[in-house]
């Protein structure tokens, strides 16, 4: 932890001179673009994967026909589909469970006051008027939601409702099996239904997790609707 962060300290440092009070928050958003491009080749196998089952439609609009008498074949024959032609229908979601471990070192990072037995100077960063290691709850404490620190999360919140909410539907509305057939393969009736909602948690998690963790949650999902625009053209 102390590794850590010492390199969001240093990288604060050297954007100190452009962003000032704000150097720290815009460390953060560059480690979350280091991170992304780590993952990059990931998203770009992704796509491929969504662009591999946009072509299975035809062949999956057959093989409805041909089983529409048995559900339980047609089941079987859409997995041997795609073991077929090595296309997993919920392989979009890797990218971003392979983000999971740099937020939660960022969520425990500004929530500690101390670090490596010592206190944590980057809890006195700020962006804007809101505190890198405080929460929605201390900004409407300290100006309700429309004063000086609420107003950033509500720039904040605003993103992660337009940008996620978008991801998530063109996501299932790139699923071959329609909804009422997304139960025939494994898993996917439940992705269908819930994808759409995830914007949502995610907007919880922003309110209730440090500023800084939250920052990267709104810095991420900002990349992946400019990724998405450019590997789905």
């Amino acid at each position: 932890m102390s590794v850590f962060a010492d390199l969001v300290d240093r990288l604060a440092v050297l954007l100190q001179p452009l962003f000032h009070a704000s150097s720290a928050a815009a460390a953060i958003v560059l480690f979350t673009a280091l991170v992304r491009l780590l993952v990059h080749p990931l998203s770009r196998a992704a796509a491929r994967g969504q662009q591999a089952r946009a072509r299975l439609q035809p062949k999956i609009a057959e093989l409805r026909a041909k089983h529409a008498r048995s559900p339980e074949k047609f089941q079987r024959a859409v997995v041997d589909l795609h073991a077929r032609e090595n296309v997993s229908p919920l392989s979009g979601l890797l990218p971003g469970l392979l983000q999971i471990p740099a937020f939660f070192l960022l969520y425990h990072l500004f929530s500690n006051t101390t670090i490596g037995g010592g206190s944590n100077d980057l809890l006195a960063h700020r962006l804007f008027a809101a505190p890198l290691g405080g929460r929605w709850a201390d900004a409407l404490g300290h100006g309700g939601p429309l004063g000086p620190a609420g107003l950033v999360y509500l720039a904040l919140f605003v993103l992660v409702a337009a940008h996620n909410y978008r991801r998530t539907k063109r996501m299932t509305a790139a699923i071959p099996v329609p909804a009422g057939d997304a139960g025939q393969v494994p898993g996917l009736g439940a992705v269908t239904r819930v994808a759409p909602f995830l914007s949502f948690f995610t907007l919880v998690t922003v309110a209730v997790v440090p500023l800084a963790a939250a920052l990267y949650v709104v810095t991420s999902t900002t990349w992946s609707a400019v990724e998405r625009t450019l590997l789905y053209r």
